[in-house]
């Protein structure tokens, strides 16, 4: 630099001043910047450029260079860009979720685990992992941990084991042995001639198969399986391949389906081995009569539960002790498999009495689904064939045998015939109530068999005569106490009748059985009392004695029908009463605040909600004022037919209640949950004194049982009605006009359940198809074990089967669901719930069945054969695999039918 330069020539010269390299700038830092990342960039370059060694001898010689500042920031940002794999989880997850997964491990593997690290330790001393454990073995702690106590289960478990008495295997082998013990030549030689004899026979028989199956084979479809079905009941088998080769015909096909429904075994031998003992019919009623008649308390009583019946709990938890009860499914059964519960409960023994608690009305009783047993269908086979076998499991009546049916037939001729048939085809006593109707009725009828209504309010000796049966009821415990006291009030009337014509002087006889003949006499005249006079014996010293009978009942028919009369209004003004709460409790208040600008619920909301059930209510207050009306001017010849003809035909308004009511319900939980003026209201008013302890939906249910009360109340008063009476033919159109309109009802309800119940299905089966259709419903639900067989070309007694996974059989009418079955846990629940996946599923028509025998291998098994699929399956038990296949059989029969 020369002297004469100027001073912006020395600073720009200053700028260009160098430090350690002739090319970086010392003092300019935007050009220092610039060039230093040029020169990165070049090295980035020469970097990429270069093989894998040669990188590795770079960054090597780099780190050598490094201070130990900078290689500390390298490992930092290693640190913060690359994720550790081997984290401890019990430090990163929840704690529930750490829990959850130690919960499955064992009491050795948490011991174990508790030695890893001190977080490990805190979790697998946890109360609620040992808690679990221990009470499994009932092992429960004898005291109450304290507040901060830690691990109290877990040491009560250790104390529980280190107490355990068990033996280690060299102490249990020194004590009792093992099974490796040498044994001697003869012995070995005397097993291998053995298996050596068994091997031929296995052969010999397996070359004798498949001799037979040849020379029996058809020569159209010449070595398939088909062959076997058309000749040999013993393996029915369709499979696809065959399917598609020879092309069935639906003729064909179906011939090839009853052919498998035939192979099945009969009832005796449903698994192959004698499984399920059968008695020849002749051999029912003898075989045990030798044993037990002698002695009546060797035979129990037997009492039938339906599941259909509401809160059948109550009634199994009621029944006394030493009395058998069954419970059975109203929905999945055959009266073949519901009579193989009664057999099977029964042990072979003949029951003193057969109570059935069924649903039912005063015409038929609802015993099973798609079985309402009447007066139609009670001559059916299947259906006569169940109730003779019932009839064979029941002492004879002259030892006090006989069948108690818990339904109202008694209150209407059908019912009564429907008891009259059955006691004719069983040679037993069927008996039923006479009726439940509504409000005191029921109370009152046993008193109107035998005495009026005016005596009985009026007459004090009646009313004591009453205390003083049940004072002799209390002093002779007798089984039949209905009877005994009927029997006792009929001695008591006929030694105080000397007012009334015709004195009756009852014969010095046994109570019981003369009440038995007089109710089975009376039930004959009731239905034909002409033709009962003409089969009755004249010999018989009781028959002058039931005429009488007859005939003083028959002169209390106006007082029975003016009664069944007055409860129709009385039942009638309750229930007007009813919807006049409604009204008055919920419809005003809401309207009234409608109308001041504070409204609690919009109008349209409220026209949801109350239209219908207020129309309902202007209906029946003009069906009660009519009734009142004609109870007014009430005579023997008076007719209230007409009355109830003309409220039947308006019956459309409740029509459109039923079709709203889901819709109405769903409005009433949305104004709810949106209106908390709505909530507070119903707060208010439900379940009060005013409402008789009800809620709103609870109110709004009061129609739909008004339906089936008339129909009760109607069949009473035309069963007091006499034949010849103008109002009879009145009443009858009435009925069938009501249950006319009852069937509709219940076919409605029905189908929303029907549906409800295959939505539900849909949605808990993974990849289900849409399951809605017309007429489709669930039969049954059944869990078996789908198995592998390696080897089909051997007999099923040498077969080997490999158990590969679960499924569930769903079973409608029309077709056969398969799906499989998982199960899935919730983290600190003891129980699992099961998960469906769907597999296919297979039209009933088009289903072959073929049954397995039991062997040593196998047991409860079948296969079910469509067209494209086929599965072995096993039952846990035999009694699930009899019930299947006869529901099973039943259904593909029902579907070919139609």
């Amino acid at each position: 630099m020369s002297a004469g330069n100027s001073p912006r020539e020395t600073l720009e010269m200053e700028s260009f001043h160098t430090r350690f390299s002739a090319w970086t700038p010392f003092s300019n830092k935007s050009l220092n910047r610039q060039l230093f990342q040029e020169r990165v960039a070049l090295i980035s370059h020469w970097f990429d450029l270069w093989t894998n060694k040669q990188r590795q001898e770079f960054l090597f010689t780099i780190f050598l260079r490094c201070s130990k500042s900078q290689l500390r920031v390298v490992q930092e940002w290693f640190s913060e860009r690359m994720q550790v794999a081997r984290v401890d989880f019990s430090t990163v997850l929840p704690r529930f979720i750490s829990l959850y997964i130690f919960s499955f491990l064992n009491p050795k593997d948490l011991c174990a685990a508790a030695q890893v690290s001190w977080p490990w330790k805190f979790l697998t001393e946890q109360d609620c992992l040992w808690m679990p454990k221990c009470i499994k073995f009932g092992w429960f702690l004898p005291y109450t941990p304290t507040e901060n106590e830690y691990g109290a289960w877990k040491h009560h478990y250790i104390a529980c084991v280190s107490n355990l008495d068990w033996l280690t295997p060299r102490e249990a082998a020194a004590m009792y042995g093992t099974l490796n013990e040498p044994k001697t030549e003869d012995e070995e030689l005397q097993e291998r001639q053995r298996e050596k004899c068994l091997r031929k026979i296995i052969w010999e028989k397996i070359a004798l198969r498949k001799k037979l199956l040849f020379n029996v084979r058809p020569p159209w479809v010449s070595g398939t399986r088909c062959s076997r079905l058309l000749k040999s009941k013993c393996q029915p088998c369709l499979s696809q391949t065959m399917r598609e080769r020879v092309g069935f015909h639906e003729t064909l096909e179906k011939q090839l389906i009853l052919a498998s429904l035939d192979a099945l075994p009969k009832r005796s031998n449903v698994s192959g081995c004698h499984s399920y003992p059968f008695l020849p019919k002749k051999n029912w009623r003898g075989l045990y009569e030798s044993d037990i008649s002698s002695s009546n308390a060797l035979q129990p009583h037997f009492i039938l539960i339906s599941s259909r019946i509401p809160a059948y709990e109550m009634v199994v938890n009621s029944v006394k002790a030493g009395i058998i009860s069954v419970v059975y499914e109203h929905s999945g059964l055959t009266l073949e498999s519901l009579f193989y519960l009664i057999e099977k409960a029964l042990d072979g023994q003949k029951a003193q009495s057969v109570g059935i608690f069924s649903d039912g009305d005063s015409r038929e009783i609802n015993l099973i689904q798609g079985y309402k047993i009447g007066v139609k269908n009670l001559l059916r086979p299947e259906v006569r064939d169940f109730w003779e076998k019932l009839g064979s499991c029941v002492a004879p009546e002259d030892e006090g045998g006989h069948v108690d049916i818990f339904a109202p037939l008694g209150a209407s001729e059908a019912g009564i015939e429907v008891l009259s048939q059955l006691s004719q085809l069983t040679g037993t006593l069927f008996t039923a109530p006479t009726g439940i109707a509504t409000g005191s009725y029921q109370h009152r009828q046993f008193v109107f068999d035998t005495m009026s209504m005016a005596n009985t309010l009026n007459n004090q000796e009646i009313v004591q005569a009453l205390a003083d049966g049940l004072t002799e009821l209390s002093k002779e415990n007798s089984d039949r106490p209905l009877e005994f006291l009927s029997s006792f009030l009929l001695k008591k009337c006929s030694k105080k009748s000397k007012d009334f014509e015709g004195n009756i002087i009852l014969p010095k006889c046994d109570p019981t059985a003369t009440c038995d003949l007089f109710i089975e006499e009376r039930n004959v005249v009731e239905d034909n009392p002409q033709d009962t006079k003409s089969s009755l014996s004249k010999n018989d010293s009781n028959f002058e004695l039931l005429v009488k009978l007859e005939k003083k009942l028959q002169l209390d028919s106006a007082v029975k029908r003016t009664s069944v009369l007055r409860e129709l209004f009385q039942s009638e003004r309750k229930y007007v009463q009813i919807l006049e709460i409604v009204r008055g409790i919920y419809v005003a208040p809401l309207r009234a605040a409608l109308s001041s600008n504070r409204a609690i619920l919009s109008a349209a909301n409220i026209q949801i909600i109350f239209s219908d059930i207020l129309q309902i209510l202007y209906l029946n207050r003009q069906f009660l004022d009519a009734l009142r009306d004609r109870l007014q001017e009430w005579g023997p010849a008076h007719c209230v037919g007409e009355i109830v003809l003309k409220f039947g035909s308006q019956l459309n308004t409740y029509t459109s209640f039923f079709n709203n009511y889901p819709v109405v319900l769903k409005t009433i939980e949305k104004c709810r949950e949106m209106t908390p003026a709505f909530r507070a209201f119903l707060k208010r008013h439900d379940k009060t004194m005013v409402t008789h302890m009800l809620s709103l939906p609870e109110l709004l249910l009061y129609p739909s049982q008004r339906i089936e009360e008339y129909i009760h109340l109607l069949y009473a008063l035309r069963l007091h009605t006499p034949a010849e009476h103008v109002d009879r033919g009145d009443l009858t159109t009435a009925i069938e006009q009501i249950k006319k309109y009852k069937g509709y009802l219940d076919q409605m309800k029905q189908t929303i359940n029907m549906k409800d119940r295959l939505s539900d299905i849909e949605r808990i089966i993974w990849g289900c198809p849409i399951l809605s259709e017309v007429n489709r419903y669930l039969i049954r639900v059944q869990d078996v074990a789908q198995l592998h067989c390696c080897d089909e070309e051997i007999s099923f007694s040498l077969r080997l089967y490999e158990h590969t996974r679960d499924l569930s059989l769903f079973l409608f009418n029309d077709a056969l669901l398969v799906s499989s079955r998982g199960t899935s846990h919730t983290p600190f629940e003891r129980t699992s719930k099961s998960t469906y996946q769907f597999i296919a599923s297979v039209a009933l028509h088009r289903l072959l069945i073929e049954d397995i025998p039991d062997s040593k291998c196998i047991r409860n098994a079948f296969i079910l054969q469509g067209p494209k699929h086929e599965w072995i399956c096993a039952t846990e038990g035999e009694d699930d695999k009899f019930l299947w296949l006869s529901v099973l059989q039943s259904a593909i029969k029902s579907s070919m039918e139609k």
